[in-house]
């Protein structure tokens, strides 16, 4: 039976190898999606962010659906006493500081997003005539009190 076990082990480890290979490889395409997302917010086509964001709710139900499938593995691996070695190890740390790019690179997005509905926010208020909002010296913004020119 020794070899049963050994065979069993070593079937387990190549399982959660597999795993998590593709789950690095979705992360790839989400580190991917997040640049071409980041690209489409800072041009003028409402069209393209919208292709980005729908692509990444995918990527995103994918990387979740493959961490559940690899959650299971692990706990099964590890209630049975199996070693996962250097391979599993190694493939785990990558797939770490790709999901650590996607969220910086997601962060960044959101940034992206906040500042543009900053600057829409701005602009209606100016074009229903709100004072308008200037810069001082060191770049901070405040709104300048409007006051006649001239009075008749």
């Amino acid at each position: 039976m020794p070899n049963h076990d050994a065979r069993r082990q070593l079937d387990a480890r190549q399982q959660l190898q597999d795993l998590l290979d593709r789950e690095i490889a979705v992360a790839h395409r989400l580190a991917q999606n997040l640049a071409t997302e980041r690209h489409a917010l800072t041009g003028g086509s409402p069209d393209a962010v919208k292709d980005t964001v729908a692509e990444k709710t995918q990527l995103l139900a994918g990387i979740e659906a493959l961490e559940d499938q690899r959650r299971m593995l692990w706990d099964n691996c590890t209630a049975e006493g199996i070693a996962l070695g250097v391979l599993v190890a190694e493939r785990w740390r990558k797939l770490l500081e790709l999901i650590a790019g996607c969220r910086t690179a997601n962060e960044v997005n959101g940034h992206i997003v906040h500042i543009r509905q900053n600057q829409v926010r701005q602009l209606f208020d100016i074009v229903r005539g709100g004072a308008p909002v200037i810069y001082g010296p060191q770049g901070k913004t405040f709104a300048k009190a409007l006051r006649a020119l001239a009075q008749a």
